[in-house]
């Protein structure tokens, strides 16, 4: 049996960026002649350039102990300062760095200077609540400024963040204040979404109250933010008001300089069974990497851009793309609370109209679902102010990726589909716009500095046209520094499989094309064994969503007696097929379709077509519920996903 992924699709479309990209962009061939000739000193260079360090590194990397690498480990930096002060010190205090725009439709313009005055009292109030180097802070807030300070205000006096998202149960943010020790949480009554308040702190209580045998708790006070006027539940001596306190604290806050290795953040990647898996990340390899992937990755250039992170700053993207990185910069950037289609499908053109927005970085299935709708509803808005396009989360399969260009990039922007992930703590493949010729559905290429490589189960590089298993090779300065608490589980969960390269693995497929740039293929759990053949889940949908018809597709392996495994498909259709076509003739179309785009062993045995996909509220699809599915099985924990009803429809579709 063949060891390595077997390679379906061919894509072959190249789209080079303009001559007037090229010339303006920050990005430049000579980046990665720099980093081959000297990778170490070439992120010297970076964190010299784009940081300001109290106490300048003399050393670069200590990788004496792999693999906990210490990155500018003898320098010495504060991040808040880097993000906020340094901007109104250089004279840039009234440039917009939030525009905050709330599902309900108010807005807030937020400065420099009013986020440092903001920041400098958040760290004040938690120094007045007991809060220091080295503690804890869990942040559980919906999309607001709000959230962006605590965690800068964390940052500023050397307190440790973990943000849990906002959509997670009681039960998930209990199991993440306990595993951390948090002192404080930072909540707020409500949030919006899809038009009415979603309800926070009695999540918090929940958590707080229900602690179960053994628990110990470390709780000493929690901080509401007033958002959504919801009545709440109040405990006194714990709960405060966050506006009370922040008015009550000066707006005078020096910033303190930490060691570039002092723990920044602590962001939990498991679901909510089992033991939650807290990735630390550092403070100078961390902002290093967060700043030169906004500036030369995403090409912001902050005195004239308007960027917007689509992401949440309960996942790493929000962390790294929506705090750290344009902060970092001192770019402008919007923050929106709501969902994309309230109060009208249209929402989003809407704010990129109304704010000028020149970049915007979503996710594939966000742009999936604006092509399930149609290119009516973008069509209706101005955006032409758009430059750059990007991608995150998955991967992004080529008709999608057209779609975004033609339609919300009128046909000329460039897109950076990027590869990363939260133990990854910033981008590490992905095209450099004005430098790559882009491959839609490919992110191509290690940006400068990063060194990674597709192998196969026994750690070989396997040759151009190949598919395997993408590993990082070398240290990379926004890496993550260990799970907390747990260095053993560190090294079992990312380095025990290529032990003897000292190779990172963390379970992702990928491909490399006849000219070696890398093709993404999904998780290696999704991948599939069908009659002796690995085939890749993200190649199959790719195929059924380049049919007309289709807007979103997500594929499983089911168990079959004959083949081992078969492939099962649900299919979102677009909106304007469903009236026209039968359910039935449409899956038997889309059959014959895979098997003249791939060939007869890719044919879904079984496609369901489905009114909804299950995702979390991040946007990722979650197929092992479709396995259980697939597979007659009782589906699993659900509360994860967006919409936890989405489960339910879904198998009564399939019965």
């Amino acid at each position: 049996m063949s060891n390595t992924i077997d390679h379906l699709l061919d894509e072959d479309r190249r789209f080079p960026p303009s001559a007037d990209f090229a010339a303006n962009a920050n990005g430049t061939a000579e980046l990665y002649e720099r980093a081959k000739a000297d990778r170490e000193g070439f992120w010297a260079d970076q964190a010299r350039e784009l940081l300001h360090w109290h106490t300048p590194f003399t050393q670069v990397l200590d990788w004496s102990n792999p693999p906990f690498a210490k990155w500018f480990d003898d320098g010495e930096l504060s991040v808040a300062y880097n993000c906020l002060d340094r901007h109104v010190e250089a004279g840039n205090g009234d440039r917009v760095a939030i525009l905050f725009e709330g599902e309900p439709g108010d807005e807030r313009r937020i400065t420099y200077a009013e986020l440092t005055t903001e920041v400098k009292k958040a760290a004040n109030a938690l120094q007045s609540l007991g809060i220091g180097h080295g503690d804890r802070v869990a942040i559980y807030l919906p999309m607001i400024p709000e959230a962006a300070i605590a965690m800068l205000a964390c940052a500023r006096i050397g307190a440790i963040h973990s943000v849990v998202f906002g959509g997670f149960s009681a039960d998930s943010l209990r199991s993440r204040v306990d595993d951390a020790a948090a002192r404080l949480v930072v909540t707020a009554d409500g949030g919006y979404r899809k038009g009415k308040v979603s309800p926070l702190k009695p999540a918090v209580d929940q958590a707080l109250a229900d602690r179960g045998t053994g628990a110990q708790e470390t709780v000493e006070h929690v901080l509401v933010v007033r958002r959504g006027g919801n009545d709440i539940e109040w405990t006194e001596g714990r709960d405060l008001w966050w506006h009370e306190a922040l008015d009550a604290a000066s707006d005078e806050h020096e910033a303190t300089p930490f060691p570039a290795e002092n723990p920044l953040y602590i962001l939990y990647t498991s679901g909510t069974t089992g033991k939650p898996k807290g990735v630390v990340h550092s403070s100078g390899g961390y902002l290093t990497q967060a700043a030169f992937t906004n500036k030369y990755s995403l090409d912001i250039h902050p005195e004239s851009d308007v960027f917007w992170c689509t992401a949440d700053i309960g996942w790493v993207t929000g962390h790294t793309y929506v705090v750290y990185g344009p902060l970092a910069l001192g770019a402008t950037q919007v923050m929106y609370e709501g969902t994309p289609e309230t109060p009208h499908p249209g929402r989003w053109w809407e704010i990129i109209q109304k704010y000028g927005v020149t970049i915007l970085y979503t996710a594939p299935t966000a742009i999936r679902s604006f092509m399930k709708q149609g290119r009516q509803i973008p069509q209706q808005f101005d955006l032409s102010s758009l430059r750059l396009l990007g991608s995150v989360g998955e991967p992004i399969n080529p008709e999608a990726w057209i779609w975004y260009r033609d339609v919300i990039g009128s046909g000329r922007t460039p897109i950076v589909d990027t590869w990363w992930q939260t133990e990854t703590g910033a981008t590490m493949v992905a095209p450099m716009p004005g430098v790559t010729d882009a491959k839609p559905g490919s992110a191509q290429v290690p940006l400068p500095g990063i060194l990674v490589d597709v192998v196969d189960e026994q750690g070989a590089t396997v040759d151009n046209g190949n598919g395997g298993l993408l590993v990082v090779t070398a240290p990379w300065p926004s890496m993550l520094r260990g799970v907390w608490g747990d260095p053993e589980r560190f090294k079992e969960t990312y380095w025990a499989k290529f032990a003897a390269q000292g190779y990172y693995f963390a379970g992702d497929g990928a491909r490399k094309d006849e000219d070696g740039e890398i093709w993404l293929l999904g998780r290696v759990d999704d991948v599939m064994n069908v009659s002796g053949h690995r085939l890749s889940t993200t190649e199959i949908e790719s195929a059924l969503v380049a049919h007309e018809s289709v807007a979103e597709a997500a594929v499983v392996g089911a168990t079959d007696e004959t083949t081992g495994k078969a492939v099962v498909a649900f299919v979102i259709v677009k909106e304007s097929y469903l009236a026209a076509h039968s359910p039935e003739g449409l899956a038997g179309d889309l059959r014959g379709w895979v098997s003249g785009q791939i060939g007869p062993i890719a044919r879904p045995r079984d496609i369901y077509i489905v009114s909804e996909l299950p995702k979390t509220r991040s946007g990722k699809i979650m197929r092992r519920l479709l396995r259980d599915v697939a597979d007659g099985h009782e589906v699993g924990d659900t509360t994860t996903l967006a919409d936890t009803a989405v489960m339910s429809v879904i198998s009564a579709q399939v019965k």
